[in-house]
């Protein structure tokens, strides 16, 4: 089975911006959230997107 176009994780500062089916990864610092997005991004290999200043998706496409 191959995984094509969804959202893989979220990474945000706020837990209320983000529900749903993906793992959800709550961060304190803008800081921490570029370094768990950049992580992710490697480890799932999926593409980090930022929505807001506080919330990242890392997505497969």
């Amino acid at each position: 089975m191959k995984v094509e176009k969804m959202v893989l994780a979220s990474i945000t500062m706020k837990r209320d911006n983000v529900d749903g089916g993906s793992p959800i990864f709550i961060c304190d610092t803008k800081e921490e959230m570029d370094k768990v997005a950049a992580n992710l991004e490697a480890i799932l290999d999926g593409i980090s997107h930022a929505l807001s200043d506080e919330l990242y998706i890392i997505v497969k496409h």
